[in-house]
């Protein structure tokens, strides 16, 4: 109790985000019993509706697109990881190597700005920039004679454009936390490498990385619960019909089985398979973080 009072002023500087995601996160899990409902509006709350079992995933099980949606959000949401990974990393390890304080705020702020951006303003920027007739990126790939793409609508292509601008977008975010870790390094490690001979390859190499590697271990924790999470913002404001086959997503999915087609219970059914198997993925890469690398987040 005096642990408690002492800490007052923390817990109630808490309290507003502990009472937000109790509203937005924890009383709308009441609505998962939709998923094995046949739901109609009309009757009101979700309890005097007519429960149907397992129907809603053996409906979406029956879907002939389904498996393909399904490779398509787990390839793209891959990819996203492996690039939140390594990106934000190795900018940062460069970034660290710059002396020149300005013109090294200059390239944080530049490669954070894309960050603040919603979905919806930065994807009218890439429709501009990958358009095939008008786009800067495409007069490039001309100039240099490669031709013009068309990123959006190409299937081929597709999935590796989500990929590539989500990490552009973003990727300034984690390269601040990786550079605060760097700050966190102590410099005397360096000054005693560099007396012992040690060049700065090598010194990045044993002591800025392994200074790093529990924040990569938490980011890479943290990620995993995106999966089955391709970005549904990215994808809704950049693809179109003719990228549906390798661009539908299991979000996308769930937006047109509910909202358009009225298909409450099946797109409910999905949403919750995709929280289940986020949770045992977070899950389980927390355990592994803890057995083998001795790394707790709480």
């Amino acid at each position: 109790m005096q642990k408690l009072t002492k800490n007052l002023h923390l817990h109630l500087m808490l309290l507003p985000s502990v009472i937000a995601v109790f509203i937005f996160s924890y009383i709308p899990m009441a609505g998962i019993i939709i998923a094995f409902q046949k739901f109609v509006p009309a009757k009101g709350y979700i309890f005097n509706q007519q429960f149907v079992g397992l129907e809603n995933f053996k409906y979406i099980l029956s879907m002939p697109n389904i498996y393909g949606v399904l490779r398509n959000t787990i390839t793209i949401a891959l990819g996203k990881i492996v690039l939140y990974i390594i990106v934000p990393i190795v900018v940062a390890l460069l970034l660290n190597e710059v002396v020149h304080l300005k013109f090294k705020r200059a390239i944080q702020t530049m490669i954070y700005f894309p960050y603040f951006l919603s979905w919806v303003v930065f994807a009218g920027v890439l429709i501009d920039i990958l358009s095939v007739k008008t786009g800067i990126f495409n007069d490039l790939l001309a100039l240099l004679g490669l031709g013009r793409h068309f990123f959006l609508g190409d299937n081929s292509l597709f999935q590796g454009t989500m990929i590539v601008t989500e990490s552009y977008k973003t990727f300034g975010f984690d390269t601040v936390i990786f550079l605060a870790a760097i700050t966190n390094i102590d410099p005397s490690l360096y000054e005693a490498a560099s007396i012992d001979g040690a060049g700065r390859f090598k010194q990045t190499l044993h002591i800025t990385l392994p200074g790093m590697f529990m924040m990569i271990v938490l980011v890479i924790v943290i990620n995993m619960g995106n999966i089955m999470n391709a970005g549904f913002d990215q994808i809704f404001n950049l693809y179109s019909p003719a990228a549906y086959k390798r661009g539908d997503v299991l979000d996308t999915l769930i937006y047109r089985l509910g909202l358009i087609d009225f298909h409450y219970g099946p797109a409910t059914a999905v949403g919750l398979f995709k929280s289940a198997v986020s949770m045992i993925l977070i899950s389980g890469s927390y355990f592994v973080s803890y057995k083998f690398f001795d790394y707790r987040i709480f």
